[in-house]
C-alpha cells in the first residue's frame, strides 16, 4: 500500500496497478478508479498544474497520437473521439466529469502519480474528478480537467482500496525536485535507495512547512516509521 509522498519506480506503479501504464490517462482499468499520470517538470508534453495547496489539480487532456506523416499533435485539437468514432481518453473523463456535474453520478474518483524524473515517480494519492472543459490555447483547443482532493465523501470507497487520504502534508513538485537532487536519491540517514519517501524535517502537525526544500528530505521506510512526527 503506497502513502501519499512514496517515491516509487515505473515498474512498482506498473505492478501496483496490474498493468503497463503506457499513456497519461487510464480511465477505469476496470477496476473501482481511474488513473492519470502527472508532471510538473520544465518542459512536460501538457500544462498540467496545481492550485489551492495541493487540494486542486487541474490536468490537461492529451493530444492525438504521433503518426509518421501525420500531424504535429501539438497543431490540431485534442480530440474527444477516435477516427472510427469512440471516445477517447479526453472524451471518457469528459463525459465522466460532465455526469457528475449535473447530477447524475458521483464523482469519478482517480488515482494519482507525479512524475519527477525519469523512472521515478511520487504516489499523490486519490482525487475526485470534479469539472471538466475545453479552452483555446495555442490556437487550438484542449481538454482541462478538474480534480480536487478525495476527503470525507469518499472515504469508505477509498478504503475499499486500502488506501491513505492523508493529503495535507502535499509536496510541491519543484521542492520535491530539489530535495530528490540535493539528496542524491539516498535516504539522509542510512544511504538507502529503496522504499525512499519525502519527510516532513519539522512536521507539518507541528507547523513544518511542505514548500521550502530546507524542511524536507529522503527517508527510507524503515526511518520514516522509527522517526513519525519526533523533532530530532
Amino acid at each position: 500500500m503506497f502513502q501519499v509522498g512514496d517515491v516509487i519506480s515505473y515498474l512498482e506503479m506498473c505492478t501496483a496497478e496490474g498493468v503497463n501504464l503506457q499513456r497519461g490517462m487510464n480511465y477505469k482499468l476496470g477496476k473501482t478508479y481511474s488513473v492519470i499520470l502527472m508532471s510538473l517538470r520544465p518542459n512536460a508534453p501538457y500544462a498540467d498544474r496545481i492550485e489551492d495547496n495541493g487540494r486542486v489539480l487541474i490536468y490537461e487532456g492529451h493530444d492525438i497520437p504521433c503518426r509518421k506523416n501525420g500531424p504535429d499533435p501539438k497543431s490540431v485539437d485534442q480530440p474527444i473521439k477516435t477516427p472510427k468514432g469512440s471516445l477517447t481518453q479526453n472524451g471518457l473523463f469528459y463525459q465522466a466529469a460532465k455526469r457528475y456535474v449535473e447530477g447524475d453520478a458521483p464523482a469519478e474518483l482517480v488515482k494519482v502519480y507525479e512524475k519527477i524524473r525519469p523512472g521515478i515517480w511520487t504516489y499523490n494519492g486519490f482525487f475526485l474528478l470534479v469539472n471538466a472543459w475545453t479552452e483555446q490555447s495555442n490556437g487550438r483547443k484542449v481538454f482541462k480537467f478538474k480534480l480536487e482532493v478525495a476527503e470525507e465523501q469518499s472515504r469508505k470507497k477509498i478504503a475499499e482500496n486500502n488506501v491513505s487520504l492523508n493529503h495535507n502534508r502535499f509536496i510541491p513538485a519543484s521542492v520535491k525536485r530539489e530535495v530528490w537532487k540535493r539528496d542524491k536519491g539516498r535516504c539522509v540517514i542510512c544511504g538507502s535507495t529503496k522504499n525512499l519517501h519525502f519527510d516532513h524535517i519539522i512536521p507539518y502537525s507541528k507547523g513544518g512547512s511542505s514548500l521550502v526544500a530546507d524542511n524536507i528530505q529522503l527517508l527510507c521506510a524503515a526511518h520514516n516509521l522509527q522517526k513519525r512526527d519526533k523533532i530530532e
